[in-house]
């Protein structure tokens, strides 16, 4: 905090230089510039500047990433609510979309009708309108943490989050878990904001609550949880006299939550127009949470190595994943910012009462959701993949609880303060550059927890989407060009592809020599990644690997010989 304002006091300086300098042209547009920068806290300057950093770099690299596995069967449905609206409630295909009807069709919809008006490939443009919510989760976060601590604590939430492979990895092809946990993160903040004026909050926060919450709505049921929010906001911000005399207690309650009653109507709207089936009976949003505790499918998934169905993987599951797929520094800040809210003295300058009731609000989203899981001993797969709307608030807690330890070091001693913000910087930059080198496998990231990525390889969840995809076919047109440039340069010279994975990446990629084969067993080629040994079903020649820090993340394997050694024997 001295350091900020020393430096914001420098641009104040500066300001004051040029004014001097130019008497006679008091509004020089380097004083306004100047004037500009001592008015704002250098940390609300950094911010903006780590936003468009991400936008920019969005923008640059959105077309690297692959179809994922479930997208073009999402777009689908997209196309079938479109239908249903435009064909005036009688075209019901969309309810016979396999379960699709149980999850909001808000971001789908939204792809489908820009692919009418922007001319891009429609999967680039979901990637694009993903990475867009994943900015804004990203704001959101930025914005709560701020509003707790103060703009540094704002900014270090914000860089922990972008340099977050579990979020940033995610932001272009999650396409139903990023816009989900960018629209709870936007409507917790409105719901902090209005908290602090309980019983009467500001309208414009209860109706940004509202909105914010009926788009997660729109895109997924489990934003119901947000609504379970709202009375836990109204009892942590209730005036100590309400606590030592209970009768005014629920006068205060009421009160408060009639004014949230504006917001969940337009959450309500927002989410049948979002969710036809929801529409359809009252009671549909809750059979939908239901049904998703419910599910069952025969899908594997990994845990320490050892393979389990979705519905039966262990209590610790999602926390597991959680812990080991996050940097360190956020479970540090997450740590120190639970104990300086839970023990004042650590750090007094941090410790108001205001702080601890929003800490403790924000902690309450962060958790709830994973003790409701592992109590209730839900299905999961895919790592962290269904429960991506934690992070947002634990940047929010890892930006206020290290903005408190950087506060209070100052008080201890400035170079210990200096010290800290050292680590802070590197571990950041360590993220940064680590997501760098997995690019486009961001999402795969593992923290030193379990060794990094070769320590969490054929043990934990890997490139669940397929997405190396585009580059193993990059691969194998390489090697045909090396071994075979005749044959693979003749039209008329077909070889036959399987992957494990979906057709709509390999037919995006693909140039019209190489055909998707539906049986691998008979393919020229075999394209697998290594999550849950997908790769070890073809004992063929590897000719192409795709790997990230040294790590194998996915191979092409040439199965000729193999096939022509069956027909042989």
């Amino acid at each position: 905090m001295g350091t900020t304002s020393v430096m914001t006091d420098v641009a104040r300086d500066l300001a004051a230089d040029v004014e001097r300098l130019a008497p006679h042209v008091p509004q020089t547009r380097l004083s306004r510039l100047f004037r500009m920068l001592g008015a704002y806290d250098l940390c609300d300057l950094g911010s903006i500047a780590l936003l468009a950093s991400v936008t920019i770099l969005v923008l640059a690299t959105f077309r690297s990433y692959a179809i994922t596995n479930d997208e073009w069967i999402q777009h689908r449905y997209g196309e079938l609510i479109v239908a249903y609206y435009r064909s005036g409630f009688t075209d019901r295909s969309l309810f016979d979309l396999y379960n699709l009807y149980l999850y909001g069709g808000l971001f789908d919809t939204t792809a489908v009708l820009l692919s009418h008006v922007v001319p891009m490939d429609v999967f680039n443009l979901r990637h694009l309108l993903s990475a867009a919510f994943g900015i804004g989760g990203l704001g959101a976060a930025l914005a709560t943490a701020r509003l707790i601590a103060g703009p540094r604590a704002g900014l270090l939430a914000g860089v922990a989050l972008a340099v977050c492979g579990s979020w940033y990895g995610t932001m272009f092809h999650h396409t139903k878990d990023v816009p989900l946990a960018a629209a709870m993160a936007g409507a917790v903040y409105f719901l902090a904001r209005a908290a602090r004026d309980l019983p009467r909050p500001r309208l414009r926060h209860v109706i940004g609550f509202g909105v914010l919450t009926g788009v997660a709505l729109g895109v997924k049921v489990l934003a119901l949880l947000v609504v379970c929010y709202v009375p836990v906001a109204i009892v942590l911000n209730m005036p100590s006299r309400c606590f030592r005399a209970p009768r005014e207690a629920m006068p205060f309650m009421v009160a408060s939550l009639l004014w949230f009653v504006p917001g969940l109507l337009i959450a309500y709207v927002i989410m049948i127009v979002a969710w036809p089936w929801s529409a359809l009976a009252p009671l549909n949003p809750i059979r939908g949470l239901i049904s998703f505790g419910d599910f069952g499918y025969n899908i594997r998934t990994l845990l320490d190595g050892h393979v389990y169905r979705m519905a039966t993987v262990p209590r610790w599951y999602v926390p597991t994943y959680l812990v080991i797929k996050v940097p360190l520094l956020m479970l540090a800040g997450t740590a120190l910012a639970l104990a300086f809210a839970a023990v004042p003295k650590l750090a007094s300058e941090s410790s108001s009462d205001r702080r601890r009731r929003d800490v403790a609000l924000i902690a309450f989203v962060a958790f709830f959701p994973l003790i409701c899981e592992a109590a209730a001993h839900g299905p999961a797969f895919c790592g962290l993949r269904h429960f991506l709307f934690v992070l947002p608030p634990l940047a929010v807690l890892t930006g206020v609880g290290l903005d408190a330890a950087l506060s209070q070091a100052v008080i201890w001693r400035r170079p210990l303060a200096a010290a800290l913000l050292a680590v802070i910087v590197a571990g950041f930059s360590w993220n940064a550059l680590t997501l760098y080198r997995l690019h486009p496998y961001e999402y795969v990231v593992y923290n030193p927890l379990v060794g990094g990525l070769s320590g969490a390889s054929r043990r934990y969840a890997m490139d669940y989407w397929a997405t190396i995809m585009p580059e193993a076919v990059d691969g194998l047109e390489s090697y045909l060009a090396k071994t075979e440039p005749l044959a693979s340069r003749d039209p008329h010279h077909v070889y036959t592809v399987a992957f494990c994975g979906e057709r709509a990446a390999f037919v995006k990629k693909a140039k019209p020599h190489l055909h998707w084969a539906m049986v691998w067993e008979t393919a020229d080629f075999f394209i697998a990644p290594t999550h849950m040994n997908c790769d070890r079903d073809s004992q063929g020649k590897v000719v192409a690997t795709v790997k990230r820090l040294g790590v194998p993340l996915g191979y092409v394997k040439d199965q000729r010989a193999l096939i022509a050694a069956r027909r042989r024997g």
